[in-house]
């Protein structure tokens, strides 16, 4: 009997896969379980519908993720850190602090750990901060950091 999964199965498929079981094991595990639907011509249309679906969003929210990563090149946000004799800084800028200077004066909802600092920033300067946006997408702002 052919079977068409509605769950990942250990050691029989992935969800949406279609695969051949034996009559007893579909009748008596798979069907019961809700783990799997027979295979037949509605279901199949079915699915195939529903994967035609699932990849027209996933197209949809790429684009969305590169929209924003082009709005984000253009945007800047300044913060400040404290300063002392010679330029030299107490403590550093975080991933946090950007998120939340983003939230304050753009309005933009950035989560904290989709940026990408290799370590926090301890001088005063511009910096580009990659911001993974999508598995696919990365975008960057630019953070001006200023001594005070």
């Amino acid at each position: 009997m052919n079977v068409i999964l509605l769950q990942d199965v250990k050691s029989l498929g992935k969800k949406g896969d279609t695969v051949k079981v034996n009559d007893g094991y579909a009748r008596n595990f798979i069907l019961p379980k809700k783990l799997g639907v027979e295979a037949t011509t509605k279901n199949l249309n079915d699915l195939k519908l529903q994967k035609a679906h699932e990849a027209k969003r996933a197209q949809e929210i790429l684009e969305e993720a590169k929209a924003f990563a082009k709005e984000l090149a253009d945007k800047r946000v300044e913060l400040t850190i404290k300063t002392g004799e010679g330029g030299r800084t107490f403590g550093s800028v975080s991933t946090k602090e950007i998120a939340a200077a983003a939230k304050e004066q753009l309005g933009y909802d950035i989560d904290k750990k989709k940026m990408q600092l290799s370590e926090a920033i301890k001088s005063p300067g511009i910096f580009d901060v990659p911001i993974k946006l999508h598995p696919k997408v990365t975008g960057s702002l630019k953070v001006h950091v200023s001594g005070q």
